[in-house]
């Protein structure tokens, strides 16, 4: 998008205020000061030349990292994606799991620390970010980590396991090197618990899972796949977010296969490459919403994963804060407008 004279200037649109019943939040539109998809470009890029003489994820330089939990392919120098435990954790795997479920900890409000932090090395080599790879290779790395939380589930001392991208300093990465991470802890996020309850209370209300009713807005739509679809969602609480998301109904993300996993990794390929050209290259995070291990079956019809994308784009500030809710400059309708005229 060029900000020229001949740029498309964004609809007319007043102020309104949507529910997001997916998070239980309410968001304010509130497109008054940006008129043209340029108004959003990002002030703060994510640099891409920059590459550290001393970068440890770098391939040749392992021994200088955390411990290797696994790589791909397996027991050979030459690897694709790499596993490793953090460097430093914000959980600790050496700690007793904390018995979250017994009586006495029930309305407890602290426990041990115990828990799993992992970082997964996306490529060997540092100038390449996950939007460059071939989409069978993004694929490769979300099979990585179905791979990982398969394993976390398996120990049974976990309750709920994080997948996130920190891109660019300002979106929390400390380290430019291409790369996620993994975090498995002992308790159920309160992100999550009033994620579920929320669709929940939809679902008890119309007998739709929140998620599958998204596909039925064709004016939010970006683009879809086989097995996925990216929508701008209705309540969008940050500008040019999208999430991807499962056409079949789905509850863990871990339960992913390979042909699917491919799939996903051409579609995500794809968003993050339209949002760098819109956005010049923004920091954004991804986050992957999942159910919690052992769901109650009861939960199931309307417990449905799906991947946020969320590029910086601005700040959350005092109303946010006191609120809870957010005001977006953009409607979602004309977020997915302008993303869907953007060439991959």
């Amino acid at each position: 998008m060029s900000s020229s004279e001949g740029e498309p200037q964004l609809p007319n649109r007043t102020s309104e205020i949507r529910k997001d019943t997916v998070f239980g939040r309410w968001v304010v539109f509130s497109p008054a000061r940006s008129r043209r998809p340029s108004d959003f470009k990002s002030k703060n890029p994510n640099p891409t030349s920059n590459h550290p003489t001393s970068c440890p994820f770098c391939i040749g330089r392992e021994s200088e990292c955390a411990p290797e939990i696994f790589r791909v392919p397996p027991s050979t120098p030459d690897w694709t994606i790499r596993v490793i435990e953090n460097l430093y954790p914000a959980l600790r795997r050496d700690l007793n799991p904390p018995d979250t479920g017994s009586d006495q900890a029930v309305g407890a409000c602290r426990v041990t620390g115990f828990g799993f932090h992992d970082v997964v090395i996306e490529t060997p080599y540092h100038p390449i970010t996950l939007s460059d790879l071939e989409p069978q290779a993004v694929g490769e790395v979300l099979l990585v980590y179905v791979e990982r939380v398969q394993q976390l589930k398996a120990l049974g001392t976990l309750k709920y396991v994080q997948v996130f991208k920190n891109h660019g300093a300002a979106a929390g990465a400390s380290m430019t090197h291409s790369h996620s991470q993994i975090m498995g802890i002992p308790v159920i996020p309160p992100s999550v618990t009033t994620r579920l309850s929320c669709m929940k209370e939809n679902f008890d209300s119309t007998g739709k899972c929140s998620i599958c009713d998204l596909q039925s807005d064709q004016n939010l739509m970006i683009n879809s796949s086989t097995h996925f679809y990216a929508i701008a969602p209705f309540a969008a609480s940050y500008a040019f977010e999208i999430w991807i998301v499962p056409r079949e109904h789905s509850s863990y993300f871990h339960e992913l296969d390979r042909a699917k996993a491919m799939d996903l990794g051409g579609l995500l390929k794809l968003m993050l490459q339209k949002l760098a050209k819109l956005l010049n290259n923004p920091p954004f995070n991804f986050v992957i919403h999942t159910a919690p291990f052992d769901l109650s079956p009861s939960c199931v019809p309307y417990s449905h994963w799906f991947l946020q994308i969320v590029p910086h784009l601005g700040t959350v500030a005092g109303f946010e804060l006191g609120t809870g809710c957010y005001i977006n400059p953009i409607f979602p309708e004309d977020a997915a407008k302008v993303l869907r005229e953007v060439d991959g």
